[in-house]
């Protein structure tokens, strides 16, 4: 996932959204998929962004926890973010998925990108049934899901097991 600043030419706002690549946030941009959160339009583009620059190694920086709330509009292909202040139930709420999530992955075999043949396999019986997860391109888990596989998309990124340091 990449997120990109944009910017909103008919109202001048500046927003932020998340992609799955370059590709894709152009896609979206050419089916005018991507909507200002303040007025609607879809006149919207990358806006500049500033690089990262690194400080010397002999400079103390303050840092101030920033603590941010996404409030994500979902359409046919795409996601419109906004930002705001998260609040201490959210914290709590984002706090208690994560563990869920992975108290849920520890009982479950990662099959990578392999997903979508193993629910088949499962869902048609042709394999025992198991908790597992992995990777699948959402025209695959549409395909599934339209078949009757019971599947479920996890609310946070996982890295594959062999990546984790």
């Amino acid at each position: 996932m990449i997120v990109f600043d944009l910017h909103c030419h008919a109202d001048d706002a500046r927003f932020e959204a998340w992609f799955r690549s370059s590709a894709d946030f152009e896609r979206q941009r050419e089916q005018g998929l991507l909507l200002c959160p303040q007025c609607g339009s879809s006149d919207v583009g990358k806006a500049l962004m500033a690089p990262a620059v690194g400080r010397k190694g002999n400079q103390q920086v303050e840092t101030r926890p920033v603590r941010r709330e996404v409030t994500v509009e979902v359409g046919q292909d795409s996601a419109v973010a906004t930002i705001a202040p998260l609040s201490d139930e959210a914290k709590r709420a984002l706090v208690a998925m994560a563990e869920i999530q992975r108290k849920v992955l520890e009982k479950s075999k990662w099959v990578g990108g392999n997903f979508a043949e193993e629910a088949r396999s499962m869902h048609y019986g042709e394999s025992e049934k198991r908790a597992i997860y992995g990777e699948t391109s959402i025209e695959e888990a549409e395909q599934l899901i339209e078949e009757g596989v019971e599947i479920a998309a996890l609310p946070f990124p996982v890295a594959p097991p062999d990546a984790v340091n």
